[in-house]
């Protein structure tokens, strides 16, 4: 069955490369937050959204991101994939909850236990014939007050998170151009 995300009435989508956060606090007394950027790849949309898969991820998220893949084996680019990524201290748990290309949408769920729950929406747009508009927006919620200060971070790095991925998308890119010429 195919999960659906609701509207998340809360969020608040900047239209800037750099986003912005806002940010709630549940009756827990954890914070919740959204975290919107944007950002424009040049190159088709059907090459640009084979890109966001979590094994093709690797080819421009560089050394930090190193999925560790429970199913399928061997790991690939599907939806329902199930897998580990270190950060840091922690390991967090991720599924692959919406892999549609065709659509180009994507979404993740990622559980660092007893620290934060993540949700990443991935939505790309063809604007043009070689230009592919994508819109990323994170939400996080602690899991423990404790991890307010944690998770508040987490989402004042995601605001600034856009030119880094872009960046890292044309270097790719531009080596997988010049490598078919």
């Amino acid at each position: 069955m195919r999960m659906r995300s609701a509207a998340l009435p809360f969020t608040v989508l900047f239209t800037g490369i750099l986003g912005g956060c806002h940010l709630m606090t549940a009756g827990t007394g954890c914070v919740h937050m959204s975290t919107s950027f944007h950002f424009n790849v040049q190159a088709p949309f059907a090459r640009t959204a084979l890109l966001f898969g979590p094994e093709s991820e690797k080819g421009w998220a560089g050394e930090r991101w190193q999925p560790r893949f429970f199913y399928p084996q061997p790991g690939k680019d599907t939806e329902g994939a199930v897998f580990t990524v270190r950060h840091g201290p922690h390991t967090s748990i991720w599924v692959n909850t919406v892999y549609d290309v065709s659509a180009g949408r994507m979404q993740y769920v990622a559980i660092i236990p007893g620290v934060v729950a993540t949700t990443v929406d991935v939505t790309l747009a063809g604007t043009g014939p070689d230009q592919t508009r994508v819109d990323v927006t994170y939400v996080r919620t602690a899991l423990d007050a404790a991890a307010n200060d944690d998770v508040q971070g987490m989402a004042r790095h995601d605001a600034v998170s856009g030119p880094e991925w872009q960046r890292a998308i044309d270097e790719l890119l531009s080596g997988a151009a010049s490598r078919h010429k």
